[in-house]
């Protein structure tokens, strides 16, 4: 793993945008106090090269919004000031993810200040960041679903490897690493199942349907050996080469046949893992058991679908009930009304 040196941080940080907000910073003291943070977060926690970078160029809009308050004492830093940065910071129209990735971002530094001795108190943890925006994933219907998976040629090879692969990718609701991480002996044909390695190297087990596991079958037996060369390994998906398919051919497959069937513009690989979430859940399935096909730690990652869910209730209600938008206002005459119910 590439860490940053000390001598490299002496002449030069990672971030341009940071080295040009010292230069035209108020305050010479801060390019020592940020300089010796990159070292620290490249040498004695081991980040990467980029990772230090990203720390660094977060904490930029605090360097400049220091100047222009004139605080030359990072000690005076108190709630009330680090309120009325996070506010600034909305009012540029940062999004309120990246506004929480910035205060990070600065808790990191004041608490590197607060150890080092620069400053007395650290009053970083004593701010809350905004609340977090639930953003609602693009997700396709299940008709929708019916035209990607219908639309690749199955009368040529790749026709029949992108169709198993689209049905794979449904069935079990993967992440690309994991499709393309695929092998051979990670399919039980048998029981429908697969081992898949998901984020942080978790083994867990999904399951694949009929429509699946016939579409595998036939590319398994009539492409694949078609695809493989000397260099190929044990991967399922191959390219025509036969070599192990990226996770950037993967990408293009689903976007080419995305827009062949006519999906929204910005449907991408994980709009089919957003699909199956939520027509999981509106078929009647378990939070929990999403959950674990899933391979989320938290149910609360899981629970965003359930919202989709009922976004999607809503606009088929107001789509469909011939009361749900009349305007109008309920008969005062007594007469009209009725016991039953």
């Amino acid at each position: 793993m590439a860490t940053i040196k000390s001598s490299a941080i002496e002449d030069q940080l990672p971030s341009p945008a940071m080295e040009r907000a010292l230069q035209q910073g108020r305050f010479p003291q801060y390019s020592r106090y940020v300089r010796d943070y990159a070292e620290h977060i490249g040498t004695t926690r081991q980040l990467a090269e980029h990772t230090v970078r990203n720390y660094i160029n977060d904490l930029v809009p605090l360097i400049e919004y220091l100047g222009e308050r004139g605080i030359s004492d990072l000690g005076g830093v108190d709630r009330l000031f680090l309120r009325g940065y996070l506010a600034w910071l909305m009012s540029l129209g940062i999004r309120r993810s990246s506004v929480t990735r910035k205060l990070s971002a600065v808790r990191s530094f004041f608490r590197f200040l607060r150890q080092t001795g620069v400053i007395a108190a650290d009053q970083t943890s004593l701010v809350a960041g905004p609340r977090r925006e639930v953003r609602l994933p693009a997700i396709a219907s299940s008709f929708e679903i019916d035209r990607l998976l219908d639309e690749p040629d199955v009368a040529t090879d790749a026709g029949i490897r992108d169709r198993a692969l689209l049905e794979v990718l449904y069935a079990a609701g993967l992440r690309v690493s994991e499709v393309i991480a695929m092998d051979l002996g990670d399919v039980d044909m048998k029981s429908r199942e697969v081992r898949v390695v998901g984020k942080g190297s978790k083994p867990r087990v999904v399951l694949i349907g009929n429509h699946s596991v016939r579409w595998l079958e036939r590319y398994l037996v009539n492409v694949r050996p078609k695809f493989m060369s000397r260099r190929s390994d044990a991967a399922i998906w191959m390219n025509r080469s036969g070599g192990r398919l990226s996770a950037r051919s993967v990408q293009r497959i689903v976007k080419k046949y995305a827009l062949a069937a006519g999906l929204d513009p910005d449907f991408h690989t994980h709009s089919i893992r957003h699909s199956f979430a939520t027509h999981m859940l509106d078929g009647g399935a378990d939070l929990r058991v999403v959950q674990d096909l899933l391979g989320h730690t938290s149910p609360a990652t899981t629970q965003i679908y359930t919202h989709v869910s009922t976004e999607q209730a809503r606009r088929v209600y107001l789509g469909a009930h011939p009361r749900a938008n009349r305007t109008g206002h309920p008969r005062s005459n007594i007469e009209n009304s009725s016991d039953e119910a």
